[in-house]
């Protein structure tokens, strides 16, 4: 059986026989013309009727016909014609997860870096999640962040290369008074926690996923002191939703080593006091029927991560064309073929284009 079917770029290939429109209106032309110069020559043909045309003049009528046949066989060629061998439908496991991260300046804590003083808080999040993303090729996965108001960074998707992308571009805004990491004048809202919003936010955009399982990650390592949403009403709405919310703590209420620049512009190491809302954050986890975990070290993340990651999932088929012998090349060798016969004794006999 000879299909006709979508490869890696299917719109590309499906966009191919738009190209049978210019080849209809170039087909109309050549007959259009073949049938003037027949009326015009009328009388000339009638006069001469008994000299019988030359085998060269009959193959010169044919060759424009020729022309577009080869035409046709490149658009068929571009189209990508391939044997179906063999058509897989496959069942795989999977979770609809919607990660949301706290990017406060909180999270330049440096005490989940086991002792380096070149990783913050933000960054082990990053590391730790980009490995869970890697490990979950079957789920849909997004990103919210979020610190005085929530911003969804990537829609629930399959394309983890897209997503691991995004998550590598997530920052944490400037101080106060200063510009963020892309020379951005930085508000006084972005260095707060919205934690109502970020966790709305993420309910918002897992609740049509198609898997039956939903859930959503969410890890602050602060206070909520922001947003037009409340935690609890957030939490509530996720839990009528049927949506599950694991929530993770990072780090602990005390003073944590961050760094910042003094009066000169330098670098230099301060202590800056953190406080977590462990309660609220367990609430919300309760209310939704998900689990609480408070990480002070990225094994501990690693771990409560792999934990959700063994949670029941939903069976989603889909189709796999795995084998298959494309034909194109045939096509398209055949077109070019025909179309340079067509050409060049047209060229040679006639002296004119096609």
């Amino acid at each position: 059986m000879i299909a006709v079917l979508p490869a890696s770029t299917p719109i590309i290939y499906n966009q191919a026989f738009l190209l049978l429109l210019p080849w209809t209106v170039a087909g109309w032309r050549v007959w259009r013309s073949k049938r003037t110069q027949g009326i015009l020559f009328a009388s000339a043909q009638t006069r001469f009727a008994n000299i019988k045309p030359s085998l060269r003049q009959r193959l010169c009528r044919l060759l424009p016909a020729l022309f577009l046949f080869g035409l046709l066989l490149l658009i068929v060629g571009a189209a990508g014609p391939r044997t179906l061998l063999s058509r897989e439908v496959r069942s795989s496991d999977a979770l609809a997860v919607m990660m949301a991260v706290d990017i406060s300046g909180s999270m330049r804590a440096l005490d989940l870096s086991e002792g380096r003083n070149d990783l913050t808080r933000l960054d082990v999040v990053k590391r730790v999640f980009s490995d869970f993303v890697e490990q979950r090729p079957e789920d849909l996965i997004g990103l919210v962040s979020f610190g005085g108001y929530a911003s969804v960074r990537s829609p629930l998707t399959a394309d983890h290369r897209a997503l691991l992308h995004t998550l590598d571009g997530v920052y944490i805004p400037g101080d106060k008074g200063a510009v963020d990491e892309r020379g951005r004048p930085v508000t006084q809202d972005e260095l707060m926690t919205a934690i109502g919003d970020g966790l709305a936010v993420s309910v918002m955009r897992v609740k049509d996923a198609e898997p039956k399982t939903k859930i959503v990650i969410l890890l602050s390592d602060g206070e909520s002191n922001a947003g037009a949403v409340t935690p609890m009403e957030a939490a509530k709405a996720a839990a009528a939703l049927g949506i599950r919310v694991y929530t993770i703590g990072a780090g602990s209420t005390g003073l944590a080593k961050v760094w910042t620049r003094d009066f000169a512009g330098r670098k230099v190491l301060e202590n800056l006091r953190t406080s977590l809302d462990e309660e609220t954050l367990k609430k919300i986890a309760e209310i939704t029927g998900g689990e609480y975990a408070n990480v002070r070290e990225p094994q501990q993340l690693e771990a409560f991560l792999k934990h959700i990651a063994a949670l029941e999932t939903t069976q989603v088929e889909r189709q796999v064309y795995a084998r298959y012998t494309s034909h194109a090349w045939g096509w398209l060798v055949s077109g070019g073929i025909c179309c340079l016969v067509a050409v060049a004794l047209l060229t040679a006999w006639t002296r004119r284009p096609i």
